[in-house]
């Protein structure tokens, strides 16, 4: 039976993992280096990797040998980095600059369903029914889809100016996010 309570309560813990409008300046980055994306394209991977993760992602996981503490880990050290290419203005990460793979990584992966999302929609799947995880997974896939689409109106608001200030700020926030997946994971160890 559907809960509006449950899928109110998912709906916004994934929001806040998957952080959408936080990453505006890195999908905006992202573009200039390949660009377009593919935000459909994107979004339709992110939603398979959450609905996989929802299903099966203890079970891949454990096939392979890797708790999900191990798993967040690596996601980190990939947040890390994208922070750092923000926070400097340095490009560690070298794409393939065809908007079919930045759409996919890292954007679809980890940026939109990385190893917090994963981690998370695992905590919310034994804490709240199913059905409430998927339509809250749903509801956030259309709000990334909806942000995607508007990009380019963001950026234009934004400026080059205001887009370089962002990118710096999010920049630092996400190596302090990257910092604390890592340190909360590795005490889990």
């Amino acid at each position: 039976m559907l809960s509006l309570k449950e899928i109110l309560s998912v709906s916004l813990v994934l929001f806040s993992v998957i952080d959408i409008l936080g990453s505006i300046p890195i999908v905006i980055d992202l573009r200039k280096k390949a660009g377009e994306i593919q935000s459909v394209k994107a979004t339709l991977v992110a939603g398979v990797i959450m609905f996989v993760f929802l299903f099966l992602g203890e079970s891949i996981l454990r096939l392979f040998g890797i708790d999900v503490a191990s798993f967040a880990i690596a996601g980190s050290f990939i947040l890390f980095v994208l922070g750092v290419e923000m926070v400097l203005g340095v490009h560690l990460f070298k794409s393939a600059n065809d908007p079919k793979s930045t759409s996919i990584v890292p954007l679809a992966f980890p940026i939109i369903a990385g190893a917090g999302t994963m981690t998370t929609i695992v905590s919310l799947r034994a804490e709240y029914a199913q059905l409430s995880v998927v339509v809250g997974i749903f509801v956030n896939l259309i709000f990334v889809l909806i942000v995607l689409k508007s990009l380019g109106w963001i950026e234009r608001k934004l400026g080059q100016a205001g887009a370089d200030v962002l990118r710096r700020i999010f920049g630092v926030i996400l190596l302090a996010i990257a910092v604390k997946l890592f340190k909360t994971n590795v005490m889990l160890l």
